[in-house]
């Protein structure tokens, strides 16, 4: 099983926002911290513990630890009808089902919230559910049609299947202005989608080694990452045209990105 990517936003401006990628065996923590209790992730707030948690990854899941003697977590399932978990004080390495959740601590003024992206569900062969783990078929791409990842994939891949030639990949803020019109995407940032797309890259397409890296003196970024992602779905079919259906209606002669020589 791979790792996960946990995605902390920018804290109201003060702190930039951070994505971090851990693999199996590996752990990050959480909190105020301070010089002598350091943390990877930073929720930088007066009723945040100094050493307030730890997300733990394991082969197949990830687990968090609630190091508060007094304050309860939530871990959301922003992809379910609501589903939750509340993580106790003092709750030592609790198994998190979701494979992308929300943890969310209270704060002040309301909350604060980082993002996990976790490794692939196993699903049983159907062919032979009984059969011994050495004789399952394992799907080799898994991915979620419902998933707030599964439209940034689709975006993606959108100028390409409506147009076979050679159409650059969308930018990162157009994949935001080409989805956020739907209902549930809202409040999708361009950090947002970088992580999602870490996670396609890096979890679900297993396209590791490609990043998206500046182009010296320019300001643009060449998309090695995001045409690897394109690339590998398009191949193998996973994103197909009537996928496009998923997106929000197109507004009236709006254009698809134009060709860019393979930078944004």
């Amino acid at each position: 099983m791979g790792g996960i990517v946990i995605h902390l936003p920018s804290a109201h401006g003060t702190e930039p926002a951070k994505t971090l990628h851990l693999d199996p065996g590996e752990a990050a923590r959480f909190g105020r911290g301070s010089t002598a209790r350091p943390v990877e992730l930073l929720l930088p707030d007066p009723a945040v513990s100094r050493l307030a948690g730890e997300v733990r990854v394991t082969e197949d899941h990830w687990q968090l630890s609630n190091y508060s003697t007094t304050q309860s977590y939530l871990v959301e399932n922003p992809e379910g009808a609501g589903e939750y978990l509340r993580i106790a004080p003092r709750r030592s390495g609790a198994p998190i089902p979701f494979e992308f959740a929300r943890v969310v601590l209270p704060t002040l003024g309301s909350t604060v919230s980082f993002q996990v992206f976790a490794p692939d569900h196993v699903y049983l062969d159907p062919d032979d559910p009984a059969g011994a783990w050495g004789t399952r078929t394992l799907p080799a791409y898994s991915l979620d049609e419902t998933a707030t990842y599964f439209f940034v994939l689709v975006a993606l891949c959108e100028p390409r299947l409506r147009d076979a030639s050679d159409v650059s990949v969308p930018t990162t803020p157009q994949v935001v202005e080409r989805i956020r019109a739907h209902p549930a995407l809202t409040r999708l940032t361009a950090r947002a989608v970088s992580a999602h797309i870490d996670y396609l890259a890096e979890q679900k397409l297993r396209v590791r080694g490609l990043r998206d890296t500046a182009v010296p003196g320019s300001g643009a970024r060449r998309t090695g990452k995001r045409e690897a992602v394109v690339g590998v779905a398009l191949r193998f079919g996973l994103v197909r045209e009537e996928h496009l259906s998923l997106l929000p209606s197109r507004a009236p002669g709006l254009p698809l990105p134009a060709p860019s020589g393979g930078r944004v």
